[in-house]
């Protein structure tokens, strides 16, 4: 009953205590003021000639010498009726001279106040101000912001619903996403429609997926579609070199983020201050900066009700390095993976950025989508602006097909390397090795269609290259399609054994791709009939799509052997397809070779001529 009391209390407080401050100040000034108003009244100032003449008369009793001034008393009083007197001291010699001329004199001490305020306060201010200068340049470069005095403070960006100037509109090929999205605008915009039944809002929502498939995007489209204030913050801008500041941020963020509840926090590339503790073997221990910033976030997630409108959205991809105290339920309830779009989403995704260019009447989308299988929408929106530049260059009045053609094979391959030449002998392995993955590609069923071939070089040491477009996305292979992969990958260098009787170097990354399809049939998928349904090796989640780092080995050196084994098996298999594929329509090879070495690239309508020879053959 008596909890008003309490604010009052505080209060009363404060006043108190401002009140003792001014009396105690006061109290100074009234003594200062007494002690100068008793010395004006009492103590009278004397000419040094004046002194002189009273001190020969013998009127003076007792002197006080300073440095400047002479005090004393008088046997007799003044006029005025003071007996005390204070006098400026003049120099000796010069007071002699002058007491012959009967002259009134009298000293004035030099007021050197200002000389000395400045012989103490400038160089102090110079000091500081080099200080706080070198220090506001070393706060700049390790990321401080705003210097030392707002190292704590947070550095989240605010946004609001007019600031954002996203929707889920702007956002395509990631419907289910926005889907499991949508139920926490539901949830901001009206919690008590939403929450009827008992449910509550997600306290943390984990958007997971490989980098450019929009996870930032779809942040700012929940806060678009929202309309509540959005903090949004890089989990790197968390971590700095002094102890403690990384978790000052974090509770600075969150009560900015409890002042404009609702509201949403995106933490982006959660994974540099969420990293899982003691990873590395107990190096840093519980004192880290790293540690202490991701105690404290946890504490907050803890810490604030859900019924409050406050909702966290965080993105990372890597999941795997995260802590597991971070992904518990009740912190992150829901992980939301925002993957590569299916053909579906990059039509979709195509059809947002296309219509900012200025498109030909026949370019589809569709078209551009099935030559880029596993694009994300950062790629595709790239993709969109490079199509737009090379139509640029050629001077074309809108953006066609062929000029999306020209910029997947400026990604995928790199630019054209006019400048290098290469012999006659080189351009014909060339030839002969590109239309080897051709004809491979063509004479073996169910393999994707090819759509180009160019012995043009590209890139760092692509001297030719072949295309092929797949039909539609394939999430299942089974061991005669990856087969049929390998034994294409190995049509150049059988192309290359049959011509000339001798392999080059050419072949070197196809050799790479088709060793890791041959162990993968072996170790992961089970595929061999002697080893058995076992899986030798595990798939790590990877999504940056960096190699991972080597398993220790769970099987023994028997096994290891039969795996090489079964390994070169499919792998000669492969290549003795390829070589009796080729074998078989020798002469189709030699024609289409001198052909590609004439014309240097071969397109769509030329292979579709060449496709109907091999399959009659």
């Amino acid at each position: 009953m008596l909890d008003w009391l309490v604010p009052l209390l505080r209060i009363m407080e404060k006043k108190t205590q401002f009140s003792l401050w001014y009396f105690v100040f006061a109290l100074l000034a009234i003594f200062t003021l007494h002690d100068l108003w008793v010395q004006v009244r009492t103590v009278e100032p004397l000419p040094y000639s004046e002194f002189q003449r009273l001190l020969k008369a013998g009127e003076v009793t007792e002197i006080s010498i300073a440095d400047n001034t002479i005090q004393g008393s008088l046997k007799q009083p003044l006029q005025d009726g003071r007996q005390k007197f204070v006098t400026t001291r003049v120099d000796p010699s010069l007071a002699k001279d002058l007491a012959q001329y009967d002259v009134k004199f009298t000293g004035i001490v030099e007021n050197t106040f200002f000389k000395d305020l400045l012989g103490w306060v400038l160089p102090a201010v110079i000091f500081v101000g080099i200080w706080f200068f070198a220090m506001k340049k070393f706060a700049g470069k390790q990321g401080l912001g705003g210097g030392f005095m707002n190292i704590g403070k947070s550095k989240a960006k605010v946004y609001v619903e007019a600031n954002t100037g996203v929707s889920f509109e702007d956002v395509a090929g990631v419907d289910e996403a926005k889907d499991e999205l949508k139920e926490v605008v539901g949830f901001l915009k009206d919690p008590k429609a939403s929450g009827r039944l008992g449910g509550r809002v997600p306290k943390g929502v984990l958007l997971v997926g490989p980098p450019g498939t929009g996870k930032t995007l779809l942040a700012k489209a929940v806060a678009g579609e929202a309309g509540v204030p959005f903090f949004s913050i890089s989990g790197s801008e968390f971590v700095e070199m002094f102890v403690g500041v990384g978790a000052a941020r974090v509770r600075d963020l969150f009560e900015q983020a409890r002042a404009k509840a609702p509201a949403i926090i995106f933490i982006d590339e959660l994974d540099a201050m969420g990293r899982a503790r003691g990873a590395f073997g107990g190096m840093g221990g519980g004192h880290d900066e790293k540690e202490q910033t991701l105690n404290q976030l946890l504490v907050e997630l803890d810490g604030f009700d859900s019924s409050s409108g406050l909702v966290l959205l965080a993105a990372t991809n890597r999941p795997e390095v995260l802590d597991p105290a971070l992904l518990r339920a009740g912190r992150f309830d829901r992980q939301v993976l925002v993957d590569r779009p299916d053909k579906k989403g990059r039509i979709a995704i195509l059809n947002v950025h296309m219509k900012k260019i200025t498109l030909a009447a026949n370019t589809d989308a569709e078209k551009v989508a099935a030559l880029t299988p596993g694009f994300t929408g950062a790629e595709l929106a790239n993709l969109v602006n490079e199509a737009a530049l090379v139509a640029t260059r050629r001077n074309g009045e809108s953006v066609t097909v062929e000029d999306f053609t020209v910029a997947v094979e400026r990604i995928v391959a790199g630019l054209e390397k006019k400048n290098r030449v290469l012999n006659e002998h080189e351009r014909t392995v060339v030839a002969y090795h590109e239309m080897g993955h051709a004809l491979v590609a063509m004479g073996l069923p169910g393999t994707d269609p090819v759509h180009k071939i160019s012995i043009i070089p590209r890139g760092v040491g692509a001297l030719g290259y072949t295309i092929q477009r797949p039909t539609e996305d394939r999430f299942l292979m089974t061991r005669a399609e990856l087969e049929n992969k390998m034994a294409v990958l190995l049509g150049g260098r059988a192309a290359e054994q049959l011509v000339f009787g001798e392999v080059s170097t050419g072949a070197a990354d196809d050799l790479q791709k088709v060793t890791s399809i041959a162990r993968s049939i072996v170790m992961r998928f089970g595929m061999d009939a002697k080893l058995g349904n076992v899986a030798y090796e595990s798939e790590r989640s990877n999504f940056l799509g960096q190699t991972a780092p080597p398993q220790e080995r769970s099987y023994s050196e028997e096994t290891a052997r039969e795996i090489d084994c079964a390994v070169r098996t499919i792998v000669a298999r492969a290549f003795e397809r390829s070589s009796t594929i080729l074998t078989q329509r020798r002469d189709i090879l030699e024609e289409t070779a001198r052909d590609l070495l004439v014309r240097e690239t071969l397109d769509e309508s030329d292979l579709k001529l060449i496709h109907e020879r091999v399959t009659e053959a």
